[in-house]
């Protein structure tokens, strides 16, 4: 009950002359994928799609999926993943990857999940110089399999897949999670909680383990680190993340070799250690060349539960065994672990002098989410579970705020540049001023008025708030 039950919902806050003005694009279950402008007008729904995440690209071609494969046959499948027009016209599909025997049929499917890229653009969101190429000859597409590997469990196994293929969907390589399981410097202690339970999702009719739920693939991208001589992080090579394990690693592409790691465990090095535990973190990539920031990575931290380790308070047997309740944006050199630039709910009054921050928890998203570096240097947050999408400026200020109305959830969202849209006219784009929240009640409600009701105590003396906390930080 974080909420109020009222609150006001579209965009609630938005300043054009600092902002990074365009649409967003978003998918609202179950209303399908969604073009907003900046005052949080719908310019177009393409009904009962789903993007997994949505992406679009130059000239107004969006992709996503059309049919999800149903719960009680597998866990998290895109059936296909296709690209449609302005219209909804269907412009190119790939479902040919894996043939499937459900007991509603056979068929072929993509079985799609988390992410995918389109050649000409390394992280699929908005970078100058590097637009996403709807003709493209080369995707990367993060897959699933279905796998029996005893020495790692007796459960039925959700394997992870990187696969490309080229326009006409034929495969040009592939990359499998599991044959690299030794590669992640996993504890004896988190490989026998796996062994037992690998995170088994009920889905599918004997249960799948999707022990690393692995959300984001994206390339590494031209970089300076590249250029000066740092062969980790070749443009092709690919990074990642695991939400389950509290990881983050780069494989090479030529090898598919481990080649960079963070996580899981932080406490191993003096600098794991300053830089703090990830936990199941999302949208894991580096910042492309061209954008403030350009080499670092950037991460969704989720906070929430994930892990596994040794049985404690919050987990019985060692599974999700690591806990936060507040989430945060991080950016950070990929060389040091120098945390460069943090967001973690500072807003406006939400911060108590010496470093303990007892309402971060008011920016929390346990699932889902994204961050996505703006070419002005702002950051574009999508906090998935609260439904809110937020751009703020290197300081942390909220110049543009934009509320669902719909209790749902956001898996990303991405801003593009109107010009990526030519089907439509360049809106309208109008200031919202911040609402006083002093003196904003629903209708019926009492005006607040504080000082008609006042008396004085004698010797009364107001509240020292710099002792309201009760707690103070490990820090």
């Amino acid at each position: 009950m974080g909420r109020p039950t009222i609150y006001p919902t579209g965009t609630t806050v938005y300043d054009p002359e600092k902002c990074q003005n365009g649409y967003t694009v978003l998918s609202i279950p179950p209303l399908g994928v969604i073009l907003l402008d900046m005052n949080g007008k719908v310019v177009r729904r393409w009904k009962d799609c789903y993007g997994f995440p949505p992406k679009m690209l130059p000239g107004g071609h969006m992709i996503a999926s059309r049919v999800t494969r149903p719960a009680e046959n597998g866990y998290q499948d895109q059936e296909d993943l296709s690209m449609f027009d302005m219209d909804g016209n269907v412009e190119w599909t790939f479902n040919h990857n894996q043939l499937i025997n459900d007991p509603d049929g056979e068929r072929w499917m993509a079985r799609q999940h988390h992410d995918f890229q389109v050649s000409g653009n390394p992280v699929g969101y908005w970078v100058p110089g590097m637009d996403p190429d709807p003709n493209f000859d080369k995707m990367l597409i993060l897959t699933h399999n279905d796998v029996k590997k005893p020495k790692i469990s007796p459960q039925n196994l959700l394997e992870d897949r990187l696969i490309e293929i080229d326009r006409e969907g034929n495969l040009l390589w592939e990359w499998k999670m599991l044959d690299h399981f030794n590669e992640f410097g996993l504890t004896e202690a988190q490989k026998n909680v796996i062994f037992r339970n690998p995170n088994v999702q009920h889905a599918g009719p004997e249960g799948q383990g999707d022990l690393f739920h692995v959300n984001c693939a994206s390339y590494v991208g031209p970089n300076h680190w590249y250029d000066e001589g740092d062969e980790r992080f070749n443009p092709e090579n690919i990074i990642m993340d695991s939400r389950e394990c509290n990881m983050m690693w780069i494989i090479s592409h030529e090898t598919g070799e481990v080649v960079w790691k963070v996580g899981p465990d932080f406490t191993k090095t003096p600098e794991l250690r300053m830089f703090g535990t990830i936990v199941g973190p999302h949208h894991t990539h580096m910042i492309p060349k061209g954008l403030p920031g350009e080499g670092h990575v950037m991460v969704y931290d989720n906070g929430g539960w994930a892990g596994y380790g040794l049985p404690n308070q919050f987990s019985k047997i060692g599974g999700k065994a690591v806990r936060r309740d507040y989430s945060r944006v991080i950016e950070f050199d990929p060389t040091t672990l120098e945390i460069v630039w943090e967001c973690k709910g500072e807003k406006e009054g939400m911060t108590v002098d010496g470093g303990f921050n007892p309402k971060a928890s008011d920016f929390y998203s346990p699932l889902t989410s994204d961050a996505q570096r703006l070419p002005n240097g702002n950051t574009l947050i999508c906090e998935g579970v609260s439904c809110i999408l937020r751009e703020v400026t290197p300081e942390n200020q909220i110049v543009w705020e934009y509320v669902v109305p719909a209790e749902t959830f956001l898996y990303r969202a991405y801003r593009i540049p109107y010009e990526w849209v030519p089907q439509l006219e360049k809106p309208v784009e109008t200031p919202v001023e911040r609402l006083d929240l002093f003196n904003f009640q629903v209708p019926g409600a009492a005006p607040t008025d504080w000082e008609s009701a006042v008396v004085e105590v004698e010797g009364a003396h107001a509240f020292d708030t710099q002792m309201a906390k009760c707690v103070e930080s490990l820090d």
